[in-house]
């Protein structure tokens, strides 16, 4: 059942016929009061509810309603309908934990994708069972990645959007395509997207193609990244980093499920599933308005926190265990053993870079080891390992042991910036951030 809560009569109506007749179970109310009493006595699987009652534009009932529908009904998702004047009533709605909105008039087809993706959420639709799932290998058995892996089951089958967050290295990408392969999309592609690095006069061009002679260069038509993905996943990595000029356009087609590309006059639709990633702290972004908080919420209705490798110790050991024996299969040779005390250094090291700086550093020692057993010293280890002792202090916070990896891998390459790049596992581009962040200067 879906229960329908707006005090306009045509609304209720368009949406009850609309409903039905998609072979949905529509029941449509018209004030706050009988809204609570179906709260209180039904279990409705989706509740679309209006904003504002009584001509108010303030929305305080719409507001009251829908926190009185989280305690009544946790698990149902719930869509707000606002119209074009009232979107930041629509985000406090988000705030307040509804599953999304759409604005007065509405699309009917983009109405029901919404509709159904909400029901792909709630609780009788949204379970994996484990025999079924696909870890696309992601390694570990550390009680945090377990807790991130089951949120993955249960929303993998849905086309709800989902925003990963976590440091660099923290394997971001493989968690995205988890997400895909276990979902419908799976057959169809799964695209990659590094925001970062696109620059906002060349935004619309690479997201939404472009017709031949749109501008100086355009020799050809070409797709952009949303028509390549069409009928997949299109993952949006550092969207943290993406230019304010271009976070405008990524909303418009996150919202309307449409794109238009440059020099056409025909609109095309997205359809699309949307994974973001970044490292940034977007709750920062957004109060200091670097961010555009409607982006925010548009694309953070699922959140994943990765945690770093330094809170994974457990699964250390499984993946050496496994960068060993694939680097030694990527480069013909035999898989070297490794001595309990490499194998205790290594488990109690921070690893500013995570997971890839010790893929880096398991096939870096590898390549130079000729005696067919890896010491600690075949590693290279440009930080102390950290005292994981329960009564011990910490020397150092989190970012001066950061700071100090950053300066002894410097110096260790002699300041060659690739080369440490390497030695910490992360971009050359990651590297000139965190320098500047901390002002290491040669």
């Amino acid at each position: 059942m879906i229960l329908i809560v707006d005090d306009d009569s045509a609304v209720r109506t368009a949406l009850t016929f609309l409903l039905k007749r998609e072979g949905y179970n529509p029941i449509a109310v018209g004030n706050p009061a009988e809204a609570l009493t179906y709260f209180r006595s039904a279990s409705p699987e989706l509740i679309i509810l209006d904003m504002n009652f009584s001509r108010s534009t303030s929305g305080e009932e719409g507001i009251h309603l829908l926190k009185q529908a989280a305690i009544f009904h946790p698990q149902t998702p719930v869509i707000l309908i606002t119209a074009w004047g009232s979107i930041d009533l629509a985000v406090e709605g988000m705030r307040n934990g509804a599953f999304d909105f759409i604005t007065k008039p509405w699309d009917n087809r983009m109405l029901l994708s919404r509709i159904r993706t909400a029901l792909q959420l709630s609780e009788k639709n949204r379970s994996v069972t484990e025999s079924n799932f696909d870890r696309v290998g992601i390694i570990g058995k550390s009680k945090g990645l377990q807790e991130v892996l089951t949120t993955v089951e249960r929303v993998a089958a849905s086309d709800a959007p989902v925003l990963i967050l976590g440091e660099n290295g923290t394997g971001k990408e493989l968690i995205a395509r988890a997400l895909h392969y276990n979902s419908r999309r799976s057959e169809n592609p799964f695209l990659e997207v590094n925001l970062g690095g696109i620059p906002a006069s060349l935004f619309e061009s690479e997201m939404f193609g472009h017709a031949k002679g749109a501008f100086t260069g355009a020799v050809s038509a070409r797709k952009g990244r949303f028509e390549e993905a069409d009928g997949g996943t299109i993952f949006l990595d550092e969207i943290g980093d993406l230019e304010p000029a271009s976070q405008v356009k990524m909303l418009r087609v996150l919202q309307e499920h449409t794109f238009q590309p440059l020099g056409e006059s025909r609109t095309r639709r997205a359809d699309v599933r949307v994974i973001s990633a970044t490292n940034a702290d977007l709750k920062a972004k957004v109060e200091d308005r670097s961010f555009r908080e409607d982006l925010f919420y548009r694309i953070n209705l699922i959140t994943l926190h990765l945690p770093p490798l330094r809170e994974r110790r457990d699964d250390i050991p499984l993946l050496v265990k496994h960068f060993m024996q694939d680097a030694s299969a990527r480069h013909h040779i035999s898989i070297p053993e490794i001595s309990s005390e490499a194998m205790s250094v290594l488990t109690r090291l921070n690893y500013p870079g995570n997971i890839r700086q010790l893929k880096n550093m398991v096939e870096r020692a590898i390549l130079v080891n000729s005696s067919g057993r890896l010491e600690s010293e075949d590693f290279h280890i440009c930080e102390e390992p950290a005292t994981i002792s329960a009564t011990s202090t910490t020397p150092s916070t989190l970012a001066e042991l950061e700071k100090n990896a950053i300066v002894k891998a410097l110096e260790q390459s002699d300041w060659n910036l690739s080369q440490a790049s390497l030695i910490l596992g992360i971009t050359r581009q990651a590297l000139y951030r965190k320098m500047d962040k901390y002002s290491i200067m040669k």
